[in-house]
């Protein structure tokens, strides 16, 4: 396991983990220690999309990256919606830590518009949906063509939900294994 700590000053990107808030889908917090872990290769593939939104004016704002599988089994819990919450049973992306959930914001930290919210369980998340403003659909692609080309895969069904296209080559990862743990 090679998980890097994502720090706000050293990948130039605002770190707000819902999880660790109440302002989520479970309404409570989740996560007592609020640290951003991803995979090393991961990390990397953030780098590249931070490299690649920078010419044009914007930066990411991080949701959630690794999540503990206790963490998973709650928000299961809370919303048991397989199209939404990856059933913890098979594991989730986010718990072998190769998966991000994340929006671009301006050089002012304002969120773009993307139609709906972080975690909205409905099918205006879904990233083809056109029930959104356009200006949400534009925000939307860019977010998805600065993604792509840094080499994340999308999850269609969550605008802010990309992954590493080889997600589940890697292992669960428990929380007692982290560095620092966050439950």
């Amino acid at each position: 396991m090679s998980l890097v700590e994502i720090t706000a000053p050293e990948f130039d990107v605002e770190i707000a983990l819902a999880y660790a808030t109440a302002d989520n889908l479970t309404g409570a917090p989740i996560y007592t220690r609020p640290v951003c872990y991803l995979q090393e290769q991961a990390a990397e593939l953030l780098r590249k999309a931070v490299h690649l939104a920078a010419p044009l004016g914007l930066r990411f704002k991080i949701f959630d990256a690794y999540r503990p599988g206790e963490a998973q089994w709650r928000l299961w819990n809370a919303l048991p919606d397989p199209e939404f919450i990856a059933d913890p049973r098979r594991g989730s992306p986010h718990s072998r830590g190769v998966a991000i959930d994340l929006t671009l914001i301006d050089g002012a930290g304002r969120e773009l518009e993307m139609g709906t919210g972080f975690d909205a369980a409905v099918p205006a998340s879904h990233h083809a949906s056109t029930e959104i403003s356009v200006e949400a659909q534009r925000n939307r692609f860019i977010l998805l063509g600065i993604m792509m080309a840094a080499g994340w895969d999308n999850y269609k069904n969550e605008w802010w939900h990309y992954q590493m296209f080889n997600a589940r080559d890697f292992p669960l990862i428990d929380n007692a294994a982290l560095p620092k743990p966050m439950m």
